[in-house]
């Protein structure tokens, strides 16, 4: 449910002042701040909250960017985010959490109710910096999480004794670098799509991940689709669509 339709049924059933749903919808659809403009009206349009890019940006773009959509949303979530900035978004939001895994900075005062299930599955635990920031990225956004670590086809033992669980997800994220045969050998067990995430773990000839990219983009299995290298993010966002999906129906 997007949050427009949240409001809308809110004011059907009288939990919310027709006033205040007013004053929802009148806010400006985003926040100019010189160096920013803050996309407030994305949770209306697509379901979802703008997500904060943590690498790159200035300390003190970081810190504003952060306490603007916290005080509009109640939550934030930042993805590559570094150990110093956390240490500076912790001076002034001291309920800030840090991963240091899968570098993902988030702050969660209201946590949303959880539906569905995803399967992240990762060949190795190199992989798993990509497969957390894919698994927490969904359960952010709602939904719940399966993980099946360290399955990769060297060992396939490893896989198939758990694969009747990971049949039962609504969307599976299959996470592998080196050559990412993992994605395919999923593809061609499940019902449900198959999201395949190409890490960069692997030696000279896998050419920081182009690889396994090129291998997943000519699976023979049906039903895996590809996002970029070590896009965890990404995976766990397209996840959570499906899953809602599933959900709904």
């Amino acid at each position: 449910m997007t949050k427009a339709r949240e409001i809308l049924e809110n004011v059907k059933n009288g939990k919310m002042p027709i006033d205040e749903a007013e004053a929802y919808f009148s806010q400006a659809p985003y926040e100019e701040l010189g160096y920013a403009k803050l996309d407030m009206h994305r949770e209306i349009r697509s379901g979802f909250q703008e997500v904060v890019f943590c690498s790159g940006k200035a300390d003190e773009h970081l810190v504003s960017i952060y306490t603007k959509l916290l005080d509009k949303n109640g939550s934030v979530f930042g993805t590559r985010a570094s150990q110093k900035q956390y240490e500076l978004i912790k001076n002034v939001i001291s309920d800030v959490e840090y991963d240091p895994i899968s570098k993902i900075l988030k702050v969660e005062r209201n946590p949303k109710e959880k539906i569905g299930k995803i399967a992240v599955c990762c060949a190795g635990t190199a992989d798993i910096p990509v497969a957390e920031e894919a698994s927490q990225t969904a359960e952010y956004f709602g939904s719940n999480v399966e993980r099946f670590y360290d399955v990769g086809v060297s060992g396939l033992h490893r896989l198939l004794s758990k694969i009747e669980l990971i049949q039962k997800a609504n969307c599976v994220i299959a996470i592998a670098g080196m050559e990412g045969a993992l994605a395919s050998v999923i593809g061609g067990m499940v019902s449900n799509p198959v999201i395949a995430v190409p890490t960069s773990i692997g030696y000279g000839a896998s050419f920081g991940g182009l690889s396994a990219l090129l291998t997943m983009l000519n699976s023979c299995a049906n039903g895996v689709s590809v996002v970029n290298i070590d896009n965890g993010y990404g995976a766990g966002y397209i996840a959570t669509q499906i899953n809602r999906l599933a959900e709904k129906k």
